[in-house]
């Protein structure tokens, strides 16, 4: 398959569907070339895959996008200056299509290695004619009803209506018959000149044999009866023999036999010689013979079979078939190994010339080609080069911009059109403890270095827990969950990066005295709009009281704990999180919200994880000796850790609690280490079907049961300078 196809499919995708849709037919394809060169050969499976990724991706039928590139193919090929060839191959309609077998033997020369497809015509009348297609290519009779189609619109004005009568597999060949219905008002004019009796000269065979020196005159048993002179030279026992048992026919795709040959006036045929020639040597000039010929050895590997082309007659006179025929030579290096000479070759005709034409030609090609490879090859390394910037570019405007909101965007829609209300999202905001502080005692660099390695490790975390990181404002950092991305579990994810953040934090020194820095979290549900407005460094953000409201959950919070409201609380109730109800506080605009601690989660065991390293050990053993079942209605204002039952729990389950140790781990490793240590495990349940990696309910109603935990003493040590891991086991 030569790449004038494989470039006319790649510029119609890109001309048809744009730019992005090419780079995902060429993905699905798995075709990794971004541009084709005309004359080299590529895979016949390139085109196949080409075109059927290209129905996946635009939803177009094969057959469909198969007729439109037929279509666009004969536009395309102008560019070449091909259209020119395609404009006089006939004067009518039924001229080009009674000679569009032999179409593709005027490009032999620029595409030596192409394997066309057979076209003949039968039942000719005045309103069409029938066509027969055959090609060992599956999948292209829609690619060529289309360039049919096209064909009469553009060179003849004339609607061509092409109805399929069958389609079968014959040997490794599609076999298509088509009507083709049109006005063919010019058979009639042919017709009635046929019917006038013209003067004919006589001529006699022995004439017309040296005329055509390489004619074969067969009967209807196949036997050959006559030979040419320039054919006797090379076969000179071929007299005698069936014209099949010597050649293989390999133009038209049709069987070796009389009475195709017959069905088939107007196709050119092609034989090809079973056996190889056996070159004649003369004695004398031995020695300069084999110096000719491996000088000749050395312009190609020509084979030594003998190709010959031309036109079956049928000669009712003889009751003979004769075959006018001329040899087919790539260059001369192919002519001097099937021992022919210039001198064999007609005279009267353009033999000697397309030879001599052909191997210049052949050269030019070569030489061209070569030329072509280079800069394909060159624009390859440079797509790749373009490939790979674009690909940087986009991870850094993904960075900024969420993925769906940046492809709207270079689509042209405008920027606030992208805003979007988002009913049920969870927010995060923490800072710095006395970062004021911290930043009075050393130097800026200092200052940057240490929010640096910060939210880089809060940016790791936020990857791994699916959130979205909105901003940063000096030591605050903000994310949120369910935006862009919408998700039920929004506030789980947003709390088990709270709980990682405020663990791995106590990895991280204040430069200015050596201490542990400290962080206060805020977390709060609600409803916001989020999106990119205006033009110049477009940021994607969030906004709404829902935001006002967890920045006030952080600004009022306490250094290593993690404040959240009420409404997050609500979407937490029956999860493995752990908690400690704080009360009413009041916010700017004198607003009271009720609010908790989340001090932990548990894990699938039942183990508890604190949330701060501090989390001391008598809180945990006041908390379980003290757990009792109670109705969370029920609890007012009492404090205390509340601790949301795991389905199937009752109060012996609770109780039990007492019998189990406390494991304190003290840990103080890297900041790496620190990361990996963060992994929470996450936890496969079922309720109604669906697996929540957060939830683990497996009885109806648990969401309603709590267990209330009191505690006298609940504070975390700030000063304390490991890291400490408490566990039920």
């Amino acid at each position: 398959m030569y790449g004038l196809l494989c470039e006319s499919l790649h510029d119609f995708i890109k001309e048809s569907y744009g730019d992005d849709v090419w780079k995902l037919v060429r993905e699905r394809a798995d075709v990794r070339l971004h541009s084709f060169v005309t004359h080299q050969v590529y895979s016949e499976s390139v085109i196949p895959r080409i075109a059927k990724a290209a129905s996946g991706v635009t939803g177009t039928p094969y057959n469909e996008l198969m007729n439109s590139w037929g279509v666009y193919f004969l536009g395309f090929v102008g560019k070449y200056g091909y259209d020119r060839i395609l404009k006089v191959l006939g004067r009518h309609v039924r001229d080009f299509v009674n000679g569009l077998d032999n179409l593709h033997e005027y490009l032999r020369f620029s595409y030596p290695k192409v394997q066309p497809p057979t076209f003949f015509c039968q039942e000719e009348s005045a309103t069409g004619v029938t066509l027969h297609y055959r090609s060992k290519r599956k999948g292209y009779l829609h690619y060529a009803m289309g360039q049919l189609r096209q064909m009469g619109k553009q060179f003849y004005d004339t609607d061509i209506h092409v109805e399929v009568l069958s389609e079968q597999m014959i040997g490794d060949y599609s076999h298509v018959t088509m009507r083709l219905n049109f006005d063919n008002s010019a058979y009639r004019y042919i017709m009635k000149e046929d019917e006038e009796e013209q003067e004919i000269l006589p001529i006699t065979s022995d004439f017309f044999f040296e005329v055509f020196p390489f004619n074969i005159v067969f009967r209807q048993d196949m036997v050959v009866h006559n030979v040419g002179s320039g054919l006797a030279t090379v076969f000179p026992d071929l007299d005698g023999k069936k014209i099949n048992d010597a050649f293989l026919l390999a133009r038209p795709l049709v069987e070796f036999t009389w009475n195709m040959i017959i069905s088939h006036p107007n196709n050119l045929f092609e034989i090809i010689s079973k056996e190889p020639v056996k070159r004649e040597r003369n004695l004398q000039n031995r020695k300069s013979e084999c110096l000719i010929a491996n000088a000749m050895e050395s312009w190609g590997d020509g084979s030594r079979c003998l190709k010959l082309k031309g036109q079956m007659r049928y000669m009712p006179e003889w009751e003979s078939i004769i075959f006018l025929g001329t040899p087919v030579m790539e260059s001369l290096s192919a002519m001097f190994k099937t021992g022919l000479y210039i001198n064999d070759l007609s005279m009267h005709d353009s033999s000697r010339d397309l030879v001599l034409a052909g191997t210049q030609q052949s050269e030019e090609l070569k030489r061209a080609l070569i030329q072509e490879q280079k800069k394909s090859s060159k624009l390859e390394e440079s797509m790749k080069m373009l490939d790979y910037e674009m690909k940087k570019t986009d991870d850094l405007l993904y960075r900024m911009i969420p993925k769906p909101v940046a492809k709207r965007l270079r689509k042209g829609e405008p920027a606030v059109n992208t805003c979007e209300v988002f009913p049920d999202v969870t927010i995060l905001f923490s800072d710095v403890v006395g970062f004021t502080r911290i930043c009075s005692h050393i130097t800026p660099m200092q200052v940057v270095s240490m929010l640096n390695t910060m939210y880089t490790l809060f940016d790791t975390l936020s990857e791994k827990h699916r959130v979205f990181k909105v901003e940063t404002i000096g030591d605050a950092y903000m994310v949120v969950a369910g935006a862009p991305e919408k998700t039920k579990y929004h506030a789980h994810n947003i709390c088990d990066m709270a709980l990682d953040m405020v663990r791995s934090i106590d990895h991280l020194k204040d430069p200015s005295n050596g201490n542990n820095i400290q962080i206060r979290v805020g977390i709060h549900s609600g409803m916001v709009v989020a999106g990119v407005v205006g033009h110049k460094m477009p940021r994607y953000g969030l906004h709404g009281d829902t935001v006002h409201t967890a920045s006030a959950m952080e600004s009022n919070g306490k250094e290593m704990h993690i404040q959240l409201s009420s409404a997050t609380y609500e979407h937490l109730k029956g999860s493995h999180f752990i908690f400690e109800r704080r009360g009413i506080i009041t916010i700017k605009g004198n607003v009271e919200i009720e609010t908790y601690w989340l001090k932990g989660k548990r894990d699938k065991d039942g183990n508890a994880q604190a949330a701060c390293p501090q989390f001391e050990t008598q809180t945990i053993s006041k908390a379980i000796s003290k757990a009792t079942i109670s109705d969370p209605e029920a609890t007012g204002d009492e404090e205390g850790p509340v601790f949301p039952l795991v389905a199937g729990e009752d109060e012996d389950d609770v109780k039990s609690v007492h019998s189990h140790r406390i494991k304190m781990e003290v840990s103080g490793h890297s900041l790496e280490e620190s990361v990996e240590e963060c992994g929470v495990e996450e936890m496969t349940v079922h309720k109604d079907g669906l697996q929540d990696s957060h939830l683990e309910l497996d009885s109806p109603g648990s969401e309603d049961r709590d267990s209330t935990v009191e505690s006298h003493d609940s504070s975390c040590d700030s000063r304390s300078s490991k890291s400490a891991m408490c566990s039920l086991s």
